[in-house]
């Protein structure tokens, strides 16, 4: 069965960094676009970016964009969020996601707050 399984959050300054990471399993991964996601406490969840299945082309939400970085290792079945410049409305769990014979599938989230 399909498996996503975020690590890698936490606390942090404002203007520091986090590395978000998924591993997925139960799938063939190379082929399918992923995305990460994120849902702040009392609000819809929202799409941060999304990676093509050979990570040629990416999307970002405007809110991240020129901030944060995601990026595939189709080897090892991995997802990664690089989060740059962070800011307190950040703060939010972040899962991972992939559209597959349309369902959605989502990991279990990892927190990420950033705050002084």
């Amino acid at each position: 069965q399909v498996q996503l399984v975020e690590s890698g959050g936490g606390l942090v300054q404002p203007g520091g960094s986090l590395r978000l990471s998924c591993a997925a399993s139960g799938f063939t991964f190379s082929i399918y676009s992923m995305s990460w996601y994120r849902q702040a406490s009392g609000k819809e969840r929202e799409l941060v970016a999304t990676i093509t299945s050979n990570g040629g082309s990416t999307y970002y939400g405007a809110s991240v964009k020129g901030r944060f970085t995601i990026s595939r290792d189709n080897a090892k079945n991995t997802v990664d969020l690089q989060m740059n410049s962070l800011k307190p409305e950040d703060t939010a769990v972040y899962f991972c996601n992939v559209k597959r014979q349309i369902r959605d599938y989502w990991g279990q989230g990892t927190q990420v707050t950033v705050s002084s």
